[in-house]
């Protein structure tokens, strides 16, 4: 009897051992681990060409996407009258679900409502929080522009700076209008703003070098996306200017620059997360009608990262998840 219980408990052991391991498996390669229907989920971004941002967004979003068994559509354009077409092509494929960034929002306005009204469950990510509800969304995940902008100027305060430059890479994108309101209103110093063409870093790189050997009591730039920090950077040791750089989001070159001081801080509104979280949010509402939240947006952000927190996201940084 003793042997036959025995045998029993190992084979129950070997059975639930080998599943979970399957589990694993499957979850690493990318095979679904649900068996709902294979929706169709498209998202749609105000994102330019070359944006890393962007691409930390998909690879949480293709993650989720794997595991939900959804089939991902991802397409963007930096014009909003364009975005609002790609939108509307989502809407005749048919889509199971819609994920939309609201940069630019006023363009966007007449499609995503048009998504809702077919009956096409929105989610909002990154950008436009403020009337993501008013367009019939079901919630808005990301950081809140405002308070992150706030939190820079308060940071800076801690740093006793002086002059700071917020530079603004996109013309319209509200969101980053708002992150340099923020940092207004908690900056005890000046702040400038400077508008660049983002799709042209050499031009970025000569009208912050310009602004900071003009300008020798500018102490501070701070950038709006990862890709431009670095580029002000080698603007400031050009220029001679032991001005500081900051940004917000982050990447590879952000983490490395922390570490080796080049970029003072850096503020994380964990893209991975915005797209994984849009993505399951997604799965889940078709498939139970949840929703997070309570009618508020599910914030990824803002947080503060510095020098001492370089070495532990660099694995991260660099398999692109953060």
């Amino acid at each position: 009897m003793a042997a036959v219980i025995a045998a029993s408990l190992a084979g129950c052991s070997s059975t639930g051992g080998k599943r979970a391991e399957e589990e694993r498996n499957a979850a690493a390669s990318g095979k679904a681990n649900v068996d709902t229907p294979r929706w169709k989920v498209a998202m749609v971004t105000h994102s330019g060409d070359g944006d890393t941002y962007w691409d930390i967004v998909q690879n949480g979003a293709k993650q989720a996407a794997a595991k939900d068994n959804i089939e991902f559509l991802y397409s963007h354009d930096k014009e909003g009258g364009q975005q609002a077409q790609l939108v509307q092509a989502a809407i005749d494929n048919d889509v199971d679900g819609l994920i939309v960034t609201l940069a630019k929002p006023d363009a966007l306005k007449g499609a995503v409502k048009k998504a809702v009204a077919a009956g096409i469950p929105v989610i909002t990510i990154n950008s436009g929080q403020d009337v993501s509800k008013e367009y019939g969304a079901l919630t808005h995940i990301g950081q809140d522009e405002s308070m992150a902008g706030e939190a820079v100027g308060e940071e800076l305060n801690k740093r006793g700076r002086k002059k700071a430059v917020c530079l603004l890479h996109e013309q319209g994108n509200v969101g980053h209008e708002e992150r340099c309101r923020g940092v207004r209103k908690t900056f005890d110093g000046k702040v400038q703003d400077l508008y660049v063409d983002g799709t042209n870093m050499p031009g970025v790189q000569s009208s912050v070098e310009a602004k900071l050997q003009s300008d020798s009591k500018v102490d501070t730039v701070v950038t709006l996306g990862a890709p431009f920090a670095a580029t002000a950077a080698k603007a400031a040791k050009d220029a001679g200017s032991e001005a500081e750089i900051d940004t917000f989001d982050l990447n590879d070159q952000v983490a490395a620059g922390l570490e080796d001081g080049s970029i003072g801080f850096a503020v994380d509104q964990q893209p991975y997360l915005q797209g994984y979280e849009a993505v399951d949010l997604m799965w889940l509402y078709r498939y139970n009608a949840d929703m997070l939240g309570g009618g508020k947006p599910v914030l990824t952000g803002p947080q503060i990262l510095t020098k001492k927190d370089a070495a532990a996201l660099q694995k991260y940084t660099k398999r692109g998840t953060r």
